[in-house]
């Protein structure tokens, strides 16, 4: 999954860039396990307001 990583400027986009398997990591790491937690939060406040 990880090569050798070697560039002109070392940045965190050229890191992202080393493969598919990484960007899918990062997009679901920052993106969707927040999504989740939001989502469960949001959920158990519409229920406490109903009942």
């Amino acid at each position: 999954m990880f090569e050798p990583f070697t560039d002109v400027v070392p940045s965190f986009f050229g890191w992202l860039n080393q493969g598919p398997m990484t960007l899918t990591l990062f997009l679901h790491t920052v993106i969707v396990l927040p999504m989740y937690f939001i989502y469960k939060q949001e959920k158990a406040r519409l229920e406490q307001e109903e009942g």
